[in-house]
């Protein structure tokens, strides 16, 4: 016969049973009444489309490698801040090897296929001016990073540019002179479009500015040796040597001069921004004098100077991250991202047009080449005052002193 007690137990362990399975039933029934209050979480913004065309590779990979990689740094810094207006920037990056050819095949990509609210870019001029009619008719917003003032004057609607004008920069070489009292001249240009449009402007403004250009040549972009060239340039008798181009040649000129003792002051245009063009000339860079924005000199800005604090966080980033010197180059790619985006939030949208007015609405934006102040009748924003007369000192950039 079976014990009482043992009874009594088993039928306490099965009522503590059934208790637990309908207060488990409760808590899970609880549980899914709960979550069915709660708001599902919303979807994440889609992204913002910008494209962007560089010479990563080939002849003018100089301009193109810093500006990608300028890119790349600036908006991985910007998503993990949560991005412009709640939204993240999806970055395009398309390299053109510097071909106009090409970079008209990837402009018309971006635009049609992409759906690209912006271009960055090109890095050379003559690339630029072959998509310029792109952008403008496809109403697609254009940064350039390239400096002839083609890009901006006739001036297109939806396009802009970040590096100083071609004017801006001979205006300055021009200053200079006067100081040291240089009238007589021979100019050398590569034929690109860079090349022809400093050659343009140095021919339009020599003579307002009392200087006499006495010889004039070209040459081809591919030029490894220029002695032909300046031995012309010496027979002229002038008192200075100007050199427009963005290609190897401008690390070429300085050692030229040297070997064939044309023993006058050389002037770069403000294309000569890369330390690398002073290494491949070794000591013959020294007391070369050019136009340039203030990066490769941010160390040496009075602490109050209004691009001081900008000038030295890129250029620390920049070379903590990828283990090379800044160069101004990069610089106009930092500018062009930045622009845009301080547009997007000026224009609380993505509308096109909206961001193409809020760009020509754009005031005090200090960046790598200046401090924009855009308007309807000035797409690049900047005036001479961008501009410092700097020369190679030791193998090294330091600001220019009489």
């Amino acid at each position: 016969m079976r014990n009482p007690l043992i009874r009594e137990i088993g039928k306490e362990e099965t009522m503590r049973t059934r208790l637990a399975g309908i207060l488990g039933i409760a808590i899970v029934a609880c549980g899914l009444i709960l979550s069915g209050c709660k708001k599902p979480p919303a979807p994440a913004a889609a992204p913002i489309k910008v494209g962007a065309i560089f010479a990563v590779t080939g002849p003018a990979s100089f301009l193109g490698a810093p500006e990608a990689k300028t890119v790349e740094m600036f908006v991985e810094k910007l998503n993990r801040a949560g991005g412009v207006n709640g939204r993240k920037i999806e970055m395009l990056i398309r390299d053109s090897g510097g071909s106009p050819e090409k970079a008209i095949s990837l402009t018309k990509q971006l635009i049609d296929e992409e759906k690209v609210l912006a271009i960055l870019g090109p890095s050379t001029s003559g690339e630029t001016l072959q998509i310029k009619s792109i952008c403008q008719e496809g109403q697609t917003i254009l940064l350039s990073c390239a400096a002839a003032e083609e890009i901006v004057v006739p001036m297109a609607s939806y396009v802009f540019k970040t590096p100083q004008k071609d004017s801006q920069a001979a205006q300055c070489i021009f200053n200079t002179m006067k100081d040291l009292g240089i009238k007589k001249i021979g100019v050398i240009t590569s034929n690109t479009g860079f090349g022809k449009g400093g050659k343009a402007q140095l021919e339009k403004m020599a003579p307002e500015n009392g200087v006499e250009i006495a010889i004039n040549e070209v040459y081809e972009k591919e030029a490894t040796d220029l002695t032909g060239v300046l031995t012309k340039v010496k027979g002229a008798g002038v008192q200075a040597v100007v050199n427009w181009s963005i290609e190897p040649a401008q690390g070429i000129v300085a050692k030229n001069m040297k070997q064939i003792q044309l023993d006058v002051p050389l002037f770069q245009s403000h294309g000569y921004g890369n330390i690398k063009y002073v290494q491949a000339s070794g000591e013959a860079a020294n007391g070369t004098i050019f136009p340039c924005g203030r990066l490769l000199v941010a160390d040496t800005l009075p602490t109050d100077h209004p691009q001081k604090t900008l000038l030295t966080e890129y250029k620390k980033g920049y070379e903590a991250k990828y283990g090379e010197d800044a160069s101004t180059f990069g610089g106009h790619a930092y500018d062009a991202i930045l622009i845009l985006t301080e547009a997007i939030k000026k224009a609380g949208s993505t509308d096109t047009k909206a961001v193409r007015d809020a760009i020509e609405n754009l005031t005090g934006v200090v960046g790598t080449a200046g401090v924009f102040n855009f308007s309807t009748q000035d797409h690049n924003g900047l005036g001479l005052d961008a501009f410092e007369m700097l020369t190679v000192k030791e193998g090294k950039f330091a600001v220019y002193q009489k």
